[in-house]
């Protein structure tokens, strides 16, 4: 006999099998018993939290031959024949594949037959927001006034795509998530029953790794004991499988972080890459580490919020001390947005790298909590002796301030799409997201020698990016100019190496805005 998944084997067939729904399962029990069935029902909520599960054994209780406080009993034919799947009776259909006018005219064509056997025919409609606005309009007449032996169970994992129409015939009941205790024990109890020898930490793990999702979890726990079949299954064996980062890494990484170690954290993310650690999942939890120690500092009692061991909490408690709330926020919102970015980029690598190092140096952001950070750097340095003014290191004299740079007007003979583009060269980098709009603002645009449009760099992080990625970042900027301009304007980038500011040796473009502006209003 084939091997049938965990969640399929122990999928639960009576309502008291169900876990974390409690308030839709009394519902729908009192509702069996008192006799007062509705003819509709909308299921909501998130992957694996039971919506198909409860309707398939709310089909079995209204059909039941001999139900116990509102339960199916499981042993009667029909109850035999709904979990077999071979009842006429419980129809279900798939709205993902079945979403036509033609399929819904098909079940009121059927509704006009009487069940074959039992009191009810039940009609499960899986993710039912996928119905075409045609086929919804079909199924309203027929949802508003069913035959009295039909009952309709529409099932959605998003209820805000359904009309309002259809939502004021049903009874609507939103499943929650379910949580990390309760799958946990859930789990537990199903592998005292399989006979497989398991860890709590790493059921909690993968209870965690679920997502709210009971189904979710027992995929990814059959996927651990699979790799390590005849094992006993640990918590480092989970996170091997699932290509997960354990929290002491993270605290290894946060110190590193704080005390400024660049090429140190910068390993450490090599050390995950050899383990072959899944970077989008690291960045990810390595996130919620960090909200982890901002809610610590924010409230005393979030011991029941944070879910977590004593031991971990105490170590989070530690490291909270270490670092300002100001900080922890910047390093929440860089992540965010990496997390944002990775899922779709080709080089994750380099991106968490970068990160990284935008971790280590404030300086390379011009928000007011890197500026904190960086005067709080500046006055350690001056406390510990580690800062030394220019006069006295090496017992040499500062130099005389070299003489002023000249700076350079702006050329006569502008070409007219160049001027085109720094009239829309704001809304243009506004467009743009993430690393490219952040490094091009710091760009001083300039003339080139042959016309073209000349970006020059002081910060040699922005450079090197924009350099790196020029078929995606530069292309996409051609893109937006031709699209705004109508016309190929050509880009080229330049490190400023002069030792000065390259606004002060290159002329500035973006003043022939304000002047042109300056002359308009005069």
């Amino acid at each position: 006999m084939s091997y049938t998944a965990l969640y399929r084997k122990f999928r639960p067939q009576q309502f008291e099998d169900v876990k974390g729904q409690e308030h839709i399962v009394t519902t729908l029990k009192n509702q069996i018993k008192a006799d007062r069935i509705g003819h509709a029902y909308l299921f909501c909520g998130t992957r694996g939290t039971g919506k198909t599960t409860v309707a398939k054994i709310f089909a079995k209780a209204v059909n039941c031959e001999h139900p116990v406080d509102g339960s199916p009993c499981g042993e009667c034919p029909v109850c035999k024949g709904i979990a077999a799947g071979t009842s006429m009776n419980v129809i279900e259909i798939d709205a993902a594949s079945n979403n036509g006018v033609e399929n819904i005219r098909q079940i009121r064509e059927e509704v006009t037959y009487r069940p074959t056997e039992g009191k009810y025919k039940v009609y499960i409609i899986d993710e039912v927001h996928m119905l075409s606005m045609g086929a919804f309009n079909a199924l309203l007449k027929t949802l508003e006034e069913p035959p009295s032996y039909v009952i309709f169970i529409l099932a959605t994992t998003e209820a805000h795509k359904i009309p309002i129409t259809i939502l004021s015939r049903c009874q609507r009941y939103d499943f929650h998530r379910i949580s990390i205790d309760t799958i946990t024990d859930r789990l537990a109890e199903l592998m005292r029953t399989e006979h497989v020898e398991v860890e709590e930490k790493a059921l909690r793990y993968v209870a965690k790794a679920g997502d709210g999702s009971m189904r979710d979890a027992l995929s990814l726990l059959d996927q651990c004991i699979a790799f390590h079949l005849g094992e006993k299954l640990t918590y480092e064996n989970v996170l091997d499988v699932l290509g997960a980062v354990d929290t002491e890494i993270f605290s290894k990484l946060l110190r590193q972080v704080l005390n400024r170690e660049v090429t140190a954290a910068i390993l450490t993310v090599d050390e995950l890459v050899d383990k072959g650690r899944d970077l989008g999942q690291m960045v990810n939890d390595f996130t919620w580490y960090l909200r982890n120690l901002l809610l610590i500092q924010s409230a005393d009692d979030m011991e029941d919020v944070l879910d977590m061991s004593a031991d971990n909490l105490a170590a989070l408690k530690e490291e909270a001390q270490m670092v300002q709330s100001d900080t922890l926020i910047r390093y929440i919102r860089i992540f965010s947005e990496l997390g944002s970015q990775m899922k779709y980029a080709s080089q994750k690598r380099i991106l968490l790298e970068i990160a990284i190092i935008k971790l280590c140096k404030p300086q390379m952001e011009a928000d007011y909590t890197s500026l904190e950070e960086r005067l709080d750097d500046l006055e350690n340095k001056l406390e510990s002796g580690a800062f030394t003014p220019p006069s006295t290191a090496d017992g040499v004299q500062p130099q005389r301030a070299a003489e002023p740079v000249v700076k350079p007007e702006l050329p006569k003979a502008i070409p007219d799409d160049i001027k085109n583009v720094m009239k829309n060269w704001r809304p243009i980098i506004s467009e743009l997201g993430g690393l490219t709009k952040q490094f091009l603002n710091m760009a001083v645009p300039s003339l080139g020698s042959m016309g073209e449009l000349l970006l020059v760099f002081d910060d040699a992080n922005a450079y090197s990016y924009l350099n790196e990625n020029k078929a995606g970042c530069v292309d996409q900027l051609k893109q937006m100019i031709a699209d705004r301009i109508g016309k190929q304007v050509e880009i080229q980038l330049r490190m400023n190496e002069s030792g000065h500011r390259a606004a002060d040796t290159v002329p500035d473009l973006r003043q022939l805005i304000n002047f042109e502006v300056e002359e308009e209003d005069f």
